[in-house]
Formats: C-alpha cells, sequence, structure tokens
C-alpha cells in the first residue's frame, strides 16, 4: 500500500482474509509516505501483519543513508506478532539512468550490500527485497550474494510461478499482480502471496 491507494479500511481488508501487507514508508532521504502512518497503525489496529518497504535511491545518496532513514522513519522490526522484516524495493525509476548508473559491482558489494549490513545491524533481521528479474539482471549481473540471507519479494505479474531474478533459488513473496482489487480498498492495488503456510508466515514475523 502507498499513497497510490485510497483511504483503506483495514478491517475490510482484515475480514476479506488478507493475510499480511507491505506499506511504502520512504524514499532516499527525502520522502516519507503521506498514508504510512495511517495505514502501518490501521493495519496494525485491524490485526493484518505489516510491514514497511523503502523504495531505493541508489544514485542520491549511500545504502547505508538510505537505511538510516529509513529506520528512523517506520522501518523498524519488532517481535509483536503483527510486524514483517522491513523491504527494499530496487526497480527502475523515470528520471534516472539505467541501473542509477552504477556498475554490477557497485551496486552489489557497496549500495546493496550498505542497506541490507545496517538494516540487519539495527534490527538483527534480515531485509526483504523487493525487485525483478528484469531489473535485477542486469543491474548486478544476476548477484547470488544474497540469496541465503535475505528472503526474496519477487515482482513477477502473471503466470502460475515468478520468472525469477538469477542467483535466487526460491522466493518468500510474490507481487503477481499490480491490478488487483481487495475489499476496503478502491482502484488497483498490489496483490502479493507468501511461498508457505501459516506457520512458515508465523516464523517470518516472529523471526522463529
Amino acid at each position: 500500500m502507498s499513497n497510490n491507494n485510497p483511504p483503506v479500511n483495514w478491517s475490510s481488508v482484515k475480514a476479506s482474509g488478507q493475510q499480511f501487507a507491505y506499506v511504502k514508508a520512504t524514499e532516499n532521504l527525502n520522502f516519507i509516505d503521506g498514508t504510512f502512518g495511517a495505514n502501518y497503525v490501521g493495519a496494525y489496529n485491524a490485526g493484518v501483519p505489516r510491514g514497511a518497504y523503502h523504495f531505493a535511491i541508489p544514485d542520491a545518496s549511500t545504502g547505508t543513508a538510505q537505511a538510516d532513514y529509513f529506520l528512523a522513519h517506520g522501518g523498524r522490526w519488532s517481535r509483536d506478532g503483527l510486524t514483517l522484516p522491513g523491504a527494499v524495493d530496487l526497480e527502475s525509476r523515470s528520471g534516472h539512468a539505467t541501473c542509477y548508473g552504477k556498475s554490477q559491482a557497485q551496486m552489489v558489494v557497496q549500495w546493496i550490500r550498505d542497506f541490507t549490513t545496517e538494516y540487519k545491524a539495527v534490527t538483527t533481521r534480515d531485509a526483504v527485497i523487493y525487485t525483478s528479474k528484469g531489473w535485477w539482471d542486469p543491474c548486478t549481473g544476476g548477484s547470488n550474494a544474497f540469496a541465503a540471507t535475505n528472503p526474496l519479494w519477487a515482482a513477477s505479474w502473471g503466470g502460475s510461478s515468478p520468472t525469477m531474478p538469477s542467483g535466487f533459488g526460491v522466493y518468500t513473496f510474490w507481487q503477481w499482480t499490480s491490478t488487483g482489487s481487495v475489499p476496503g480498498t478502491s482502484g488497483n492495488t498490489d496483490l502479493d502471496v507468501f511461498n508457505g503456510d501459516s506457520a512458515g508466515l508465523g516464523r517470518m514475523i516472529n523471526g522463529g
């Protein structure tokens, strides 16, 4: 959920059977989503497990700086049974160079590594990586540097399973459409599935 979605009735979302949600919190070092507070608290109060995500702008500031900004504005994790680990959204942005002008090594060794290292140092959790094959493969060279540690949130619309970014063997979350519909929301809504059962989702939430 983000400011692209109108006000959300989280009680209706919960009643519809939705098991979790991710809510946009921040972008770069100068943007806090205007609906973040209402969505993050609303989901919690309705009993919908939720996590926050940060839209990365790697050519604007360091991974460490953006992780700290995210952490300071809603990205922290707590073992309360309703908070998923934070996610970093890695995709193209209009107005920026392809792969944000970084080499594959700079993207992997410097920016993503710095973000994920800082996030874990503060929260004890490995940040979720949201990305698609179309971004990950050219911008990181299909790196497998995070496959063993950071859960993958695969963006891949259509089909019976996601098209996987190279370097990852399994996905944790799959965003399978951007034009879904959920009671309690209006307009198009991203829809995701968890790759596992309710016990597995509980472990993902609680860090067990």
